[in-house]
């Protein structure tokens, strides 16, 4: 059969929509990077100023507690979150909180990795979120803010205890920056560059609290920590690592890019203005969603929908009535359309995920280019459906 529905005009300006990385700012070019310190070491004055210039500037944008530590370190937000297991856990149990597959594979760190004794795994499927409640703050808890690949977020903090035992240890890659995060709650707290700032990938941020420090400095792990990993000097946390210091080398054109994208926040008003555009963003979204039978969110309750990470599921009769191989095919058929036609790049769902697309709509995203996606997405649908009736 051929495709009846109207070929949209408008096109997006900007057809990035891939999860990670993650859409640059509107207005980037390379010519920002023009005053990165190049050929110079990293723990040069200059060099050590921009790494410096960066926490702070972080610290500032997302309204950080005086007393809570801000590093870079390797690896992206995995290596941060890394390190926080290695370093952390195994002072007492621990749940482990999974819904999507990076909950999932932090899990397996625990289970098979560092092989603790005493951990739950408090978990759900995709498109649902753990009960909160029967979570122990007795113990330590890791948890994901965003789950990235599945579209669901935790609803708030209020689920966290003030007077917990343990630490909260939080991948809150897909969410700084998206979400105001209760810093009062969140003992460790991981991201990177590439997400909501849209960013370069290789370098975590790491944020602890005084609690965690305490936990650094009188608990010794079992196991051997690689460099990368080692926090402390002398029982002591390493304070220079906070100060704008890297336990490795550091890509300055990525410090450059990472100043460029804070100096942009900082322009349209921070951090508030950060969060109102994801949440606009969203509600495209959910207005074309609500308007439109063939699709829906794989997170159906609106109070743990994602506002960056969006997971749309496929609900057509026709859609349904195909085996999960087939699912898969057609989903990615989609998907492969819209790159094709140049109008959304990088849109498929995860591949540990239900069948479906995925749509970044952090800061960086303009909300007139979701407007414009939305009818070439339906355009897809009909296209990839007519050829397969």
């Amino acid at each position: 059969m051929t495709n009846t529905s109207p070929r949209p005009d408008r096109r997006p300006s900007n057809p990035l929509f891939s999860s990670g990385p993650c859409a640059k700012r509107p207005g980037w070019s390379l010519d920002v990077l023009q005053d990165a310190v190049l050929g110079r070491s990293h723990r040069s004055k200059p060099g050590k100023a921009r790494l410096r210039a960066v926490l702070d500037q972080t610290r500032d944008l997302l309204g950080l507690p005086a007393d809570y530590r801000i590093g870079i370190v390797p690896a992206s937000d995995t290596g941060a979150v890394e390190m926080a297991l290695w370093s952390l856990l195994g002072a007492r149990g621990v749940d482990m909180l999974a819904w999507e597959s990076f909950g999932d594979g932090w899990v397996t760190d625990v289970a098979k990795q560092l092989k603790l004794a005493d951990f739950r795994v408090l978990d759900a499927t995709y498109g649902a979120i753990p009960d909160l409640g029967s979570v122990d703050f007795t113990r330590d808890v890791v948890f994901t803010w965003n789950g990235t690949t599945s579209g669901v977020c935790v609803p708030d903090g209020d689920w966290i205890a003030d007077d917990r035992d343990g630490l909260t240890i939080c991948d809150a890659t897909s969410a700084a920056f998206a979400y105001d995060l209760p810093w009062g709650k969140l003992d460790v707290t991981t991201f990177s560059w590439q997400k909501v700032l849209g960013g370069e990938a290789a370098h975590g941020m790491l944020v602890l609290s005084p609690r965690a420090v305490a936990r650094l400095e009188s608990y010794q792990p079992t196991w051997p920590l690689p460099k990368i990993f080692r926090m402390t000097r002398g029982g002591k946390l390493d304070e220079s690592i906070f100060e704008g210091a890297t336990i490795n080398t550091p890509s300055m054109l990525c410090v450059e890019d990472a100043l460029d994208a804070l100096k942009w926040v900082s322009g349209i008003g921070g951090q508030p203005e950060m969060v109102a555009r994801a949440k606009r963003n969203l509600g495209v979204l959910e207005k074309w969603v609500a308007a439109t039978p063939w699709v829906g969110f794989l997170a159906e309750d609106p109070a743990i929908r994602s506002r960056t990470s969006v997971c749309l599921k496929i609900v057509d009769p026709w859609f349904s009535g195909l085996d999960d191989a087939a699912q898969a095919v057609a989903a990615k058929k989609i998907a492969a359309t819209l790159e094709v036609e140049g109008v959304g790049l990088d849109v498929d769902g995860y591949r540990d995920a239900p069948p479906g697309l995925r749509i970044w709509c952090g800061g960086t995203i303009e909300h007139a280019d979701l407007e414009a996606l939305t009818p070439w997405i339906d355009w897809a649908f009909a296209a990839v459906k007519s050829s397969n009736a």
